[in-house]
């Protein structure tokens, strides 16, 4: 029986993912106002011009969302964290946010997205982590068959992570989605079927271990 996502911890060796709560969304805006986040593709949104505005679209995007309803509305947002000190930062130290939602219960189906990390991270354990967890969690806990992530057609550095993931691209909804200014933006689809989170969780684990050899 497919449940819905609801808020809970997923802990791994490298991040912590955790319901968002109004104590992170400082965090959460520092991450907003990155103009590196916003020169790599991220552009649904306009970059906060001040601080207060950050706070502001971090509340609205994160703790606003509504919940899972099971027809395709509302999400679960979780905050990544370090689960550990390392040359990335401080244990505990909030280094990007991500997200269930659009959940349709009667065909076992979920979108994994909204995701946004410090650049720092970026190239580090932390997406393939985050990924392993929230797939196991979609696979395993929760019976779906088919998770969805997808992106910009702008943002390829986002593609080729998701593709790095062992995800299928599916192809490309042209002029899918407004921009916040206004402009339309095509969407790069890719999944993962249950058939297929053997290979791909083996192949996430792989990466995520510290001795190669063995």
């Amino acid at each position: 029986m497919v449940k819905l996502p609801t808020a809970t911890s997923l802990t791994g060796r490298f991040v912590r993912l955790d319901p968002v709560t109004a104590d992170d969304l400082p965090a959460l805006a520092e991450i907003l106002l990155e103009p590196a986040v916003y020169e790599s593709g991220y552009v649904m949104r306009r970059r906060p011009e001040t601080a207060d505005q950050a706070l502001a679209a971090a509340h609205e995007q994160y703790l606003d969302a509504p919940p899972c309803d099971g027809r395709g509305q509302g999400r679960v947002v979780f905050v990544v964290r370090l689960q550990a000190d390392s040359p990335l930062g401080p244990a505990g130290e909030v280094v990007g946010t991500t997200s269930l939602g659009e959940a349709v219960l009667a065909h076992e189906r979920v979108h994994l997205g909204w995701t946004l990390y410090r650049p720092r991270v970026w190239g580090s354990m932390v997406n393939p982590e985050t990924k392993l967890l929230l797939l196991g969690h979609c696979f395993d806990d929760l019976g779906f068959g088919r998770v969805k992530i997808q992106t910009d057609a702008l943002n390829a550095r986002s593609a080729a992570a998701i593709e790095r993931l062992g995800a299928t691209r599916e192809g490309v909804l042209r002029r899918h989605s407004r921009r916040e200014d206004g402009s339309f933006r095509d969407t790069v689809v890719f999944s993962v079927i249950a058939s297929d989170w053997p290979r791909v969780s083996a192949a996430l684990l792989a990466r995520l271990d510290p001795d190669p050899q063995r």
